[in-house]
């Protein structure tokens, strides 16, 4: 886990004894005198006394900053920092002390960033100053970075903003600002897993990316199983044609439940998870190496949003190559009436011998078909929402995860209604057994016979359960991740 409060590394670096003169002098105009700043922190400290007893708990932190988007561990962090005597709380000293402290590391973060001494910080500066820690940003991303923070749509930086803005932000270093908004939010909800995140060099060689891969394939395990009814009942939907399974979501899970009683309903799921953890390792393994190609001979260039997104395809397309059988397996096992299969071996034994290897690969070329529409919509909806909300609210309280969680899921619900139709046939091609040697129908036979039998509706038939599923997904998912990323050392919150 990474030191709390430990500040940008070079802030006292590459300042000449004049140059710190002048910018001490300029400093002193713009700095709040003592008893000012004093009674600023007093008003602060009332707001946040909600029950007025001299004291700040972290409950009081956490209603009082709720519009800031932090989290608990964050929070956290803000009463470890400031409690000299470990009660828990901050009393009025323990409070100004905190701030006094924070803002003095802030002052010397900014003045590191202030490259031409004059004040103000532009993307220029950003982008200069990550990029002599190692973190590649472009100068539109830089410029989406200082926007957060510009609340005078001046396009620059004073330190009134800087302080104000990151005045309870636990940073690390100067890389944290960038990290938060250059991190995805794609989380798990049962489909396929869009373009994995970017990571640096540092990163990748300490083990973070492993961390957060893990904390990530867990959550979606435990969100997979919290939602497995509603994903099987989506299956049943896709496969069984409307004169087979008629009735709405209550009546079908009714009919499961018939079948094969409450556990019925996780069927499927064992193999669900299990393909979580081999799929996300392949994906982001052929990620970077892909990502590596396109960078050609500029290994410091960042991908464009395009090319992250051909990347992406190219990394699941080679994941879903790999694990596919595994997804066929699911599907049996899901569609399969109590008895039929004793386990994950013997379906897969049935299918070899009944069907030939070949079986494991139904619906492969609607598979990959679907994922350039779902990708690329889902990552394109993401950025623009993301974006959107950035520039309508420059200079605001921190949106906080949440806000990337609400995109994330308005995203992946986008990219669902793009590739449905890929995705039923898919599952239809994946649920067919048939004699070993015998004639297989192609993915045009199946959309034909779709629209010809249940019209372009059947094309979309089992969407609302998959729909239904989205928002208690996302919510599991994030909340199972947000405690597996504390456990294991994982603070992709970072500054911001």
């Amino acid at each position: 886990m990474r030191p709390p409060w430990t500040w940008f590394p070079s802030a006292h670096c590459q300042d000449s004894r004049d140059s710190q003169d002048s910018r001490d002098s300029r400093d002193s105009q713009a700095r709040v005198p003592d008893p000012e700043r004093q009674k600023r922190w007093a008003e602060l400290f009332d707001q946040l006394d909600l029950n007025k007893d001299g004291h700040i708990d972290i409950i009081e932190l956490r209603t009082g900053l709720a519009g800031r988007g932090l989290s608990r561990a964050s929070l956290e962090k803000i009463v470890e920092a400031g409690d000299t005597n470990h009660d828990g709380v901050l009393d009025f000293q323990e409070f100004t002390q905190f701030l006094g402290a924070h803002e003095k590391d802030l002052k010397l973060m900014f003045r590191s960033l202030d490259k031409n001494n004059d004040g103000q910080i532009d993307a220029a500066e950003i982008q200069h100053s990550l990029h002599t820690i190692g973190v590649e940003v472009s100068l539109e991303d830089a410029t989406r970075i200082l926007q957060r923070m510009d609340k005078d749509g001046t396009m620059t930086i004073d330190w009134n903003e800087w302080r104000d803005f990151f005045l309870f932000k636990p940073l690390t270093n100067i890389e944290d600002v960038a990290r938060y908004w250059k991190r995805s939010m794609m989380l798990d909800i049962g489909e396929q897993l869009t373009v994995p995140d970017d990571f640096t060099e540092e990163e990748k060689k300490s083990g973070y990316v492993w961390r957060q891969l893990m904390a990530g394939a867990f959550a979606g395990s435990v969100s997979r199983t919290g939602t497995a009814p509603l994903d099987r009942l989506k299956v049943f939907r896709q496969v069984h044609g409307f004169a087979d399974f008629k009735g709405n979501v209550l009546s079908s899970f009714r009919y499961m439940l018939k079948e094969g009683g409450l556990r019925s309903l996780w069927r499927g799921n064992g193999i669900n998870v299990l393909k979580i953890a081999p799929e996300t390792a392949i994906k982001f393994t052929a990620y970077e190496k892909i990502k590596n190609v396109m960078h050609s001979n500029n290994e410091t260039r960042n991908l464009r949003v395009h090319e992250r997104f051909v990347a992406g395809s190219l990394a699941g397309a080679t994941a879903q190559t790999a694990i596919y059988p595994m997804e066929v397996l699911k599907t049996r096992l899901t569609l399969g009436k109590t008895g039929q299969y004793s386990g994950i071996a013997v379906c897969a034994k049935q299918i070899l011998q009944r069907e030939g290897i070949a079986a494991f690969y139904k619906g492969y070329v609607p598979n990959l078909l679907s994922i350039v529409p779902y990708a690329g919509i889902d990552l394109a909806v993401y950025e623009t929402l993301k974006f959107t909300w950035l520039s309508r609210n420059r200079g605001l309280a921190d949106p906080g995860v949440m806000v990337l969680v609400g995109c994330g899921a308005v995203s992946s619900t986008c990219g669902q209604l793009a590739s449905y139709p890929l995705a039923l046939i898919r599952t239809r091609m994946q649920a067919q057994a048939s004699v070993k040697g015998a004639p297989k129908p192609s993915m045009l036979a199946s959309l034909r016979s779709i629209v010809t039998q249940e019209g372009v509706a059947g094309l979309y038939r089992g969407i609302s359960p998959n729909l239904l599923k989205v928002i208690p997904a996302v919510s599991v998912s994030y909340v199972v991740y947000e405690y597996t990323r504390i456990v294991l050392g994982v603070d992709i919150e970072g500054g911001i």
